[in-house]
C-alpha cells in the first residue's frame, strides 16, 4: 500500500509539473503576441477593426482543423456582441455554401500556416468579388498572407505539446486575437449592456443584466411612512408590506432613512412604541436607481447583508427590490 501511495504521489507531481509547464509555456506565447501588438501587428489590427466596422453586411469566419474550432468561437463572440457574424465551413464552403456569403460581408480566414488547401476556395472566390479577406496566420509568406487584404501576423510560438506537434499555444494566440477584435469592434459600436442582454436573454446571465426598474416593487407595494411618524405606524407598514423595512419619507416626499428588522430587534425595549421614526432609522441607507442591472444589485444586498434595497430616483422611492425578487428570476 505505501508503495502504491508513492506511485501516486510521483503520477500526481508529475501531471502538476507538466500543467505549470503548459502555462509557462503558453504565458510567453502571450507575452510574445503583446510585443508584436506593440510593434508590427498594431497598424493591421487597427486596419482591421476599421474594415469591420464599415462593411453592411456580415463577418464571415472561415478555418479548418483546430482553427476552424477558434474560428467558429470567434464567430459566436462576434454576433453576441454586436457585430453580425457566422463560421463557414471551407470544405463545405466548396460545395455549395460559396452561396451564404455577400459583396457586403468581409471574410476573416484563420490558419496556423497560412497553407490550408481547404481555404483555396473560399480565398478565391473573395478574390473574385473583392471581398474584403482579413487573415490570421503565422505564415508571413504563405499563400494566405500574399492574398489578404489585411495579414494578422502572429508571432511563431512554442506549442506546449512537448512533441511541437498539437496545436496548444498556437490556437491560445488566434483565440486571444480573436477576443481582441470582438472587444475593439464592441468598443467601437458602442455596445452597452443594454444591448449584449437582447443577445443573450437567457439563463442566469440574462437575469444579471436585467435592469432592476423591471422586477421592483412600485406604488402601494413599497413601504413607506413619513418622518415624525411614530413606531406603531412604522411597525405596522413593515408586517403589512412583508419586506422586512419601512422608508421614512421627508416634508418634501425624498427618502431620509430606512427601518430594518434589524433595526427593530437592536431598539427593542420597554418604550419603543412611544418613540418615533426618526430616533430608530438609519439615516444613510443603501438605495440604487432603476436603471441599476440586477447584478450591481445582487451585489450590494450581499456585501450589506440585507435583504432588501430601496429604488430611487432624483431622492425619491419610486420602488423596492428583495433579495426574493433576484432569486425569482435566477439571478442569485
Amino acid at each position: 500500500m505505501q508503495a502504491e501511495s508513492r506511485t501516486s504521489e510521483v503520477e500526481a507531481g508529475a501531471a502538476i509539473a507538466s500543467a505549470l509547464r503548459t502555462l509557462a509555456t503558453e504565458q510567453a506565447g502571450l507575452a510574445e503576441l503583446r510585443a508584436a501588438l506593440d510593434n508590427g501587428l498594431a497598424g493591421p489590427f487597427a486596419q482591421a477593426v476599421a474594415t469591420l466596422s464599415r462593411i453592411r453586411g456580415r463577418v464571415i469566419v472561415t478555418g479548418v482543423g483546430k482553427s476552424g474550432h477558434i474560428g467558429s468561437k470567434l464567430a459566436a463572440t462576434l454576433a453576441s456582441t454586436g457585430t453580425p457574424a457566422f463560421f463557414v465551413h471551407p470544405a463545405e464552403a466548396n460545395h455549395g455554401d460559396l452561396g451564404m456569403i455577400a459583396r457586403d460581408d468581409a471574410i476573416i480566414a484563420m490558419s496556423w500556416s497560412g497553407e490550408s488547401q481547404e481555404l483555396k476556395g473560399i480565398v478565391a472566390y473573395s478574390r473574385r468579388f473583392r471581398i474584403p479577406l482579413i487573415a490570421v496566420t503565422s505564415g508571413e509568406n504563405s499563400t494566405l498572407a500574399r492574398q489578404a487584404d489585411t495579414v494578422l501576423l502572429l508571432p511563431r510560438v512554442t506549442e506546449a505539446c512537448p512533441h511541437g506537434l498539437a496545436p496548444t499555444t498556437s490556437t491560445l494566440l488566434q483565440l486571444v486575437i480573436g477576443d481582441a477584435l470582438a472587444v475593439a469592434l464592441l468598443e467601437a459600436r458602442g455596445f452597452t449592456p443594454d444591448h449584449f442582454r437582447t443577445f443573450h436573454p437567457g439563463g442566469q446571465l440574462g437575469a444579471n443584466l436585467t435592469q432592476v426598474r423591471e422586477v421592483m416593487h412600485i406604488g402601494e407595494r413599497v413601504p413607506l411612512v413619513a418622518q415624525g411618524s411614530g413606531m406603531r405606524q412604522a411597525i405596522l407598514e413593515i408586517t403589512q408590506k412583508g419586506f422586512g423595512c419601512v422608508g421614512v419619507l421627508s416634508p418634501q416626499g425624498r427618502l431620509c432613512g430606512i427601518i430594518t428588522d434589524g433595526d427593530l430587534r437592536r431598539q427593542i425595549d420597554g418604550d419603543l412604541l412611544s418613540r418615533t421614526v426618526d430616533e430608530i432609522m438609519t439615516r444613510t441607507p443603501r438605495v440604487v436607481a432603476p436603471e441599476t442591472l440586477v447584478a450591481a444589485a445582487l451585489e450590494t444586498i450581499n456585501s450589506s447583508s440585507i435583504t432588501s434595497l430601496m429604488v430611487v430616483e432624483d431622492g425619491r422611492p419610486v420602488g423596492l427590490v428583495h433579495l426574493h425578487d433576484l432569486l425569482r428570476i435566477g439571478a442569485a
